[in-house]
């Protein structure tokens, strides 16, 4: 199989002796076979000549795959200063890490990692006691890449059932323990997907699954969410339907209990936006699941109970959420009352205490307030600064509870909150290997391509000069109403203490203004994250932050997607473009897995012509032009990623190698034993390092503090 030669050893000393490093040009790809399907859509007919890459389980992709690796990491290995941003990432990295302690029965519970292990362990202790470890997921298997998936207590903390996910898949088991002893209960409950654990008292729990689907469990398609009751210690062939069917498919469906027990709550969606609500008082021996909101129009959940008083989340006529209070007797929309009504500023909420929370994201920062039941203003929680908070939740009968608070240079800190005064104390700090203080954070508000003002934060250390020559690291996702608010990562350390920036912009598409900026992202207006993209690059080369020489562009899952995009439409604008994990065959995304899912967002191939039409036009797989010189790219994906399948990277690497000019290389990384996103640790280090390795040796550059060991 072809392979880039290795840098000879005169070549080395001559790359650490100068201010930037040999790059190797005229790169050798393995040759990519291409088939002759043609699909005709609308009358078009559209050519996948590398179709046959979709099959993930035949021995003539597994053997593309390890061609690709070959001679990807031939290639990152050359790189000499690799192995030193390995090592310092392993050392931003290595410090302990405590999770909130939470209460379950007679133990008080808490995460811990000691800094370098590859899954925090979950400890417990009961009073003063010494903490014993409870479960510890390094264990599971000897290379690490088991990881525990999701955690579930019964109400009065007796019984506990755990997930774990083999190789970062989303398809997971259910293991269920007697907690006092930590004894098996029965066999592990195998082939669990999207699901949690809704314990009802000790003896069984609420789960959902898809039908094991046939052929791949990695790519096959899985349409039809269901609810199944198990009650511990019968076959799982006696789990009983509680809701779902193949006539009439959900593919999203999950459930959970009002903390007294008293209701069983099920969301049930098409996709990822809107979802229909019901309500089952369990108390009631003919109690039958209700339906609260029967179409798919807006999202909503019970946030809280008192007796049969409901108190519903939503964003039916409030997109950026209230809070509505309901009556069982009558639960439906038409006769919901405002508790607290919808403001500028997007909201979600919790409940500890016998109070609610209220999470308000203000530009992109959080605002949190305490009301009581009746929606009456307590005060507005103080919180240390301006960034992100979160965990405002707990038990009605909590005295205090425990939230996180981080920022970008602000490394996540565990706080107590007295309910009653409203006082907030440092419970835990970590402690990192960096100096705040030689950094700043800013917010920008740019224009982008249609006049819109689009938020970005900025951070980097002190005294950046701005001369153009600065490498940036331009990270966004702009889909599915998630919100990217700041935010501490150990290992971009790396990158700003050597001169780096990272920019984070907030593209329509995201959550950080509420549904209606959602909305303008998705479907037919979806050119607009793009734009939104592209202008903050250019905001960023204008002034001077950077130039298209050292800027490089990243971003996961729909932000692969956006990566791929931008680097097709405007390839002249950055040098490194680091698409990762991509939803990058816009014609067929919704033919994988869960893929329809994600309809509402984007929408299908199949819904008219002219949304075919746009689909392909963006389609990074399809934009790629022959004979077109495209920026450096290391494409990176997973070969156990069963939500974004790996095809979707490994057609558009092929296309790419098959068309791309010039030296800039243009490479595909497939790690093995992970999924959509890194299986554990070590791997997450290993890939951040190659990442930043390929970045900065594209753009000519020796990081600084690498340069002073050499």
């Amino acid at each position: 199989m072809p392979m880039i030669n290795r840098l000879s050893v005169a070549a080395l000393a001559l790359a650490v002796a100068c201010s930037a490093p040999e790059k190797k040009n005229a790169m050798t790809y393995p040759e990519t076979k291409k088939g002759d399907v043609v699909d005709t859509l609308f009358g078009t007919p559209v050519a996948d000549p590398y179709r046959w890459l979709e099959n993930d389980t035949a021995t003539e992709t597994t053997q593309w795959v390890s061609a690709q690796n070959q001679v990807t990491f031939g290639y990152l290995e050359s790189i000499p200063y690799r192995n030193d941003i390995k090592k310092r990432l392993e050392e931003l990295n290595n410090y302990e890490k405590l999770s909130a302690p939470f209460k379950e029965g007679d133990f008080e519970y808490f995460y811990k990692n000691d800094g370098l292990q590859n899954h925090s362990v979950l400890y417990r202790k009961k009073g003063e006691g010494e903490a014993e470890v409870f479960l510890d997921p390094n264990t599971f298997t000897k290379d690490g890449t088991t990881r525990m998936a999701g955690l579930s207590f019964s109400k009065d903390g007796s019984r506990v059932a755990f997930q774990i996910s083999k190789g970062g898949a989303d398809w997971t088991e259910a293991i269920i323990l007697n907690a006092a002893d930590k004894t098996i209960l029965e066999d592990t409950i195998r082939d669990l997907k999207f699901t949690g654990i809704a314990w009802k008292g000790n003896d069984g729990f609420y789960f959902s699954t898809y039908d094991k689907p046939k052929g791949s469990q990695l790519s096959a398609k899985t349409q039809s969410h269901k609810l199944y009751y198990h009650k511990v210690g019968t076959p799982r062939s006696q789990d009983k339907l509680i809701f779902g069917n193949d006539a009439d498919p959900r593919r999203y469906v999950g459930s959970y209990l009002t903390e007294d027990e008293r209701f069983l709550v099920v969301t049930a969606a098409t996709s990822t936006t809107g979802n229909e609500l019901y309500i089952q008082d369990l108390t009631d021996p003919k109690g039958k699941l209700v339906p609260v909101v029967k179409n798919f129009d807006n999202d909503h959940f019970v946030l809280a109970n008192e007796g049969s008083r409901l108190i519903i989340h939503t964003n039916l006529n409030a997109p950026n959420a209230r809070l509505v209070e309901a009556d069982l007797a009558k639960p439906t929309p038409e006769h919901w009352k405002d508790l607290i009504p919808e403001t500028k500023d997007p909201m979600t909420a919790s409940t500890a205490g016998g109070f609610i929370f209220t999470d308000y994201t203000v530009d992109v920062k959080t605002q949190i307030k305490q009301y009581d039941m009746n929606g009456r203003l307590v005060r507005e929680v103080a919180l240390p600064g301006i960034g992100s908070a979160g965990g405002f939740g707990g038990k009605r009968e909590d005295k205090t509870l425990y939230y996180n608070f981080t920022s970008f240079t602000y490394p996540s800190t565990i706080f107590n909150y007295d309910i009653a005064s409203g006082q907030s104390t440092v419970y835990r700090q970590p402690k990192v290997d960096f100096v705040p203080d030689e950094y700043e954070t800013k917010q920008v508000f740019y224009t982008s391509k249609d006049g819109t003002k689009v938020p970005m934060f900025i951070v980097h250390k002190k005294g950046l000069e701005l001369n153009g020559k600065n490498p940036t690291w331009l990270y966004a996702y702009g889909g599915f109403g998630v919100s990217l608010t700041p935010g501490f990562s150990p290992s971009r350390i790396a990158w700003l203490e050597n001169g780096g920036i990272y920019a984070q912009p907030n593209l329509r598409g995201g959550g950080e203004y509420g549904e209606k900026w959602h909305q303008a992202g998705t479907k037919m207006n979806k050119q607009n994250v793009f734009d939104d993209f592209i202008a903050a690059a250019e905001y960023l080369i204008a002034e001077k932050y950077t130039s298209s020489s050292y800027l490089a562009i990243s971003g996961g899952s729909n932000g692969g997607l956006l990566v791929g995009a931008t680097m097709t439409q405007r390839p002249d604008l950055m040098k490194v473009a680091l698409p990762a994990v991509g939803v990058m065959d816009m014609l067929r995304y919704h033919t994988f897995t869960a893929g329809a899912g994600w309809a509402y967002d984007y929408g299908t191939a199949d819904d008219s012509k002219e949304m075919f039409e746009y689909l392909k036009k963006y389609s990074p797989v399809h934009a790629i032009r022959p004979n077109t010189a495209y920026p450096a790219t290391l494409v990176t994906t997973a070969d156990h990623d069963d939500r974004v399948v790996p095809a979707h990277s490994f057609k558009f690497a092929a296309n790419l190698q098959a068309n791309h000019v010039g030296d800039n290389p243009v490479l595909i990384r497939i790690d093995t034993k992970s999924g959509h996103g890194s299986s554990n640790l070590s791997k997450a280090i290993e890939s951040t390092a190659d990442q930043f390795a390929f970045t900065w040796y594209n753009m000519g550059i020796i990081p600084p503090k690498v340069k002073e060991k050499m």
